[in-house]
């Protein structure tokens, strides 16, 4: 059988167990096993159904034998911000509320009162938006302040998987980072925040970073899967693993492009200056103690609902056809307005939103796509100016990575619009860039740089020159 490690890679809409080893000099990479993810309804809450996706990681191992596939170790990477508590005796005390739920409507403000916005952002370095942990935790302390009592853990979501896989309660640094809760010059947890918001700082564990060995699966689920394998932390923030993938970062602005869209550059150093906080950047924690200085755009959320909306009749593929077709349309929507964080229905908010501001209202599912891909590419070309404004620097090249990387039209339209050369790949980045940690702590990589030089070599990657005169 051959041997490999285990990349468990959740996002908001699927998950996948994803296999990979070295052989030669090339990344060999399997699909195991995909299962879907959703937000569903518990109570008065959109909620992540964390017992179901545990066992679908825990089929996702099973299945490697099929494959002939040993395992020797695995990671888990999700979304950011979101969160569970346990009690005293580790047991699960609240839902896994989804970062999309109404609850922290009017939070942010309350704690701007409490804080202060500019303070907070000089401590942290994180963008502000209404569903980051600090504003949840908030939310639960004025809707259930009992609870928040009660609460011994606080564990991120993949920080409870590797709970259950291995009995150790750890916080991963890359997405304890999303927090909002961390200072970014002394990478801990900031307690003076912590005491100031009425947060137990007892509830959250020492920072770990990623490439730490956590130990071998509990005894139970060793024997209930058949396999020994060790957990090891990667960056459990997908965007952290994704960044860590990205080939080549000199003269490099990264677009891990999915449900949502990150664009950013890595920095030594955070950017804590009022101008990153007027543009609404964030530095979030990446691999060594790198910074992924981004801006989080809402990405293709917005056509995996209008797909739903129509009833999925068309594939993704289908849509950005239907959308290039309809060279004719224009109309543009603000794809960061709060009314697209989680509207009833999709179309009806662009369509609503496009007869607010005095534009043509699109009606066909073209039409609406295009609005859709326009406007992503008008909000990717305005930070990219932003991210040169605010680092003082010029980038020649964009490295599209993820899933939406596989839209060649949009990689050519970003291209045109910012001028700038467009690279397409790795697909999966996220998932390798989680089996990068694994194989540095296991000593198969020695560095970060002999990581990425590996992935330039396995991956071979599209490339898109903007058209002359546009």
């Amino acid at each position: 059988m051959t041997e490999c490690c285990l990349a468990v890679d959740i996002g908001a809409s699927s998950g996948r167990v994803m296999a990979g080893w070295i052989e030669g000099e090339q990344i060999q990479l399997v699909e195991v096993h995909r299962f879907a993810n959703e937000m569903i309804q518990k109570g008065n809450h959109f909620c992540w159904d964390v017992a179901y996706l545990f066992a679908e990681i825990k089929k996702g191992i099973q299945l490697c034998r099929e494959k002939g596939l040993q395992p020797t170790s695995i990671g888990v990477d999700t979304w950011a911000v979101d969160f569970v508590l346990l009690d005293e005796h580790g047991q699960r005390l609240t839902d896994a509320v989804a970062y999309r739920d109404p609850r922290t409507d009017g939070m942010m403000e309350k704690v701007f009162d409490i804080v202060g916005k500019e303070r907070l952002y000089e401590r942290t370095g994180i963008q502000f938006q209404k569903f980051n942990t600090i504003y949840q935790l908030y939310a639960l302390k004025q809707e259930a302040p009992d609870v928040l009592e009660r609460a011994h853990t606080f564990l991120m979501i993949p920080d409870y998987f590797h709970y259950l896989l291995t009995g150790r309660k750890t916080n991963e640094y890359t997405n304890a980072t999303t927090t909002q809760l961390v200072n970014a010059q002394t990478k801990t947890w900031d307690v003076e925040l912590l005491r100031e918001l009425g947060l137990k700082e007892t509830m959250f564990q020492p920072l770990q970073l990623p490439k730490t060995v956590l130990g071998p699966l509990r005894k139970d689920i060793a024997e209930e899967l058949g396999v020994e394998i060790n957990v090891i932390l990667p960056a459990t923030h997908d965007t952290a693993s994704a960044v860590a993938a990205v080939p080549e970062l000199d003269d490099m602005i990264y677009l891990s492009s999915g449900t949502w869209s990150l664009i950013g550059v890595e920095c030594a150093e955070p950017i804590c200056s009022p101008q990153a906080r007027g543009y609404n950047f964030t530095n979030e924690g990446g691999l060594d103690y790198r910074f992924r200085f981004l801006k989080n755009i809402m990405g293709l959320w917005m056509i995996q609902e209008v797909r739903r909306n129509y009833g999925n009749k068309h594939s993704f593929a289908e849509l950005a056809e239907l959308a290039r077709a309809e060279r004719d349309f224009h109309a543009i929507v603000h794809v960061d307005d709060e009314r697209f964080l989680k509207p009833d229905n999709m179309v009806a908010a662009i369509q609503a939103y496009c007869r607010e501001t005095n534009q043509p209202a699109p009606e066909t599912p073209g039409q609406v796509a295009k609005c859709v891909f326009d406007s992503l590419v008008v909000s990717y070309k305005q930070a990219v100016a932003e991210i040169e404004e605010t680092t003082g620097r010029t980038f020649r090249q964009i490295n599209v990575i993820g899933g939406g990387c596989q839209n060649e039209w949009l990689n050519e339209m970003i291209a045109d619009a910012t001028g700038k050369t467009v690279y397409a790949g790795p697909v999966e980045a996220t998932a390798i860039g989680n089996m990068i940690a694994q194989w540095l702590a296991l000593g198969k990589i020695k560095t970060l740089e002999q990581a990425r030089m590996l992935i330039r070599q396995s991956f071979p990657l599209k490339t898109f020159v903007p058209k002359k005169g546009e």
